[in-house]
């Protein structure tokens, strides 16, 4: 298994990991050409810094004991969102090298609001072995992860958030098969399908994980809420010195220990790398991510559930104890579209992920992958 990243880096500082993984900083075969290609944390590599060419800070790795998997599989530095490529053990294709070999089937994983493609990291690390003939783009949306420090234009909304992958599935000559959204994500696949016949496959299997595509109501008592935790979060500093300080301070506004060690991930060292960090600054765009959750909740994309282009499977997913995003009007609608899209020849279906709550790949991964794995077979 190998995974392709792009080199987009927050604050322009390369990085050296992103959760297990560690890269490889590969010589570039044309201007403008750049990846780091990633190998399990047990790989023993030696470390060292290249010096800054064209404005640009590179890393470079020396393998021991281990072979350069696919070290022709180069993607092409996107100014479009910053991105992973995890492929399985079978796949032998690149977007820039040989254009005479398939394209592999690809699934496209998008997070939730705060969130970042490392989220989905393990889980499709684990698809990666379980399914070897398939790959899996896994995206910091915009203003989140290392995709903050893309300057973009217009309104920050679900529309030009999915606007965005496609531009980058575009740009890699990546035709998806399967699109899976959590939350704010789960929109964002749906708004892909709404703007775009291509390059979306058909058939394309949609989805929607623990998000319904109206209305988005609020948490009740206990639950956590996103708007309210992204107030907070624009009264701290821009920079902290401790990660436990912040975390100390949501519980006290009342959010949970498992959310507030949650967003304190999207904190990474200020002082130069490889040295003691004694700040912390935050990776998102705070004033953005507001627009796209004030997005979020208006976005109204009922009529693609309900009128489902030929060749679209709509798949939603609800977390059992998640009762607060599903109101009895959403499933009915549901379960109606799901009788008409069988008569037209859609398709939407619904599902119950068991002994989980909204942060479904986290609760329960197992459950998460047995409904999910029918899409790669």
């Amino acid at each position: 298994m190998v995974a392709i990243s792009n080199l987009t880096g927050c604050g322009g500082h390369a990085a050296v990991s992103f959760g297990e993984r560690r890269y490889l900083k590969l010589p570039s075969l044309t201007d403008g050409f750049n990846s780091r290609i990633s190998f399990p944390s047990t790989t023993q590599l030696a470390v060292g810094h290249v010096s800054k060419t064209d404005k640009k800070i590179g890393v470079r790795m020396a393998l021991v004991n281990e072979r350069v998997a696919q070290s022709g599989s180069l993607a092409k530095a996107s100014e479009i969102l910053a991105f992973d490529l995890v492929q399985g053990a079978l796949v032998k294709w690149s977007s820039v090298m040989d254009k005479s070999l398939p394209e592999p089937p690809t699934a496209v994983f998008l997070h939730g609001i705060l969130g970042s493609r490392k989220n989905w990291g393990t889980f499709t690390r684990r698809l990666a072995q379980e399914f070897p003939t398939w790959q899996f783009l896994l995206v910091d949306l915009r203003c989140h992860g290392d995709s903050a420090s893309i300057k973009k234009t217009g309104p920050n909304t679900v529309s030009s958030t999915a606007l965005d992958v496609l531009k980058l599935v575009r740009q890699l000559r990546i035709t998806p098969r399967v699109l899976v959204g959590h939350s704010f994500g789960g929109k964002v696949a749906l708004s892909m399908v709404e703007q775009a016949a291509k390059p979306l496959a058909r058939p394309v299997r949609v989805w929607v994980l623990d998000s319904t595509p109206g209305k988005v109501r609020p948490g009740g008592d206990g639950e956590d809420h996103p708007a309210e935790l992204i107030s907070v979060l624009n009264t701290l500093p821009k920079e902290v010195s401790s990660k436990r300080d912040v975390v100390q301070a949501l519980v006290q506004k009342g959010f949970s220990k498992d959310v507030a060690q949650w967003v304190v991930t999207n904190l990474r060292p200020s002082g130069p790398l490889g040295s003691t960090p004694s700040t912390f600054s935050w990776t998102f765009d705070l004033n953005g991510i507001s627009e796209m959750y004030q997005s979020y909740e208006e976005m109204n994309l009922w009529k693609i559930v309900e009128d489902v282009p030929g060749g679209v499977h709509v798949n939603f997913l609800k977390a059992e104890r998640s009762l607060h995003r599903w109101a009895l009007e959403d499933l009915q609608r549901i379960h109606a579209a799901e009788e008409l899209a069988v008569e037209e020849g859609g398709g939407v279906e619904m599902h119950v992920l068991e002994d989980a709550g909204h942060w479904v790949h986290a609760d329960n991964p197992d459950g998460l992958f047995r409904i999910l794995a029918s899409s790669f077979r």
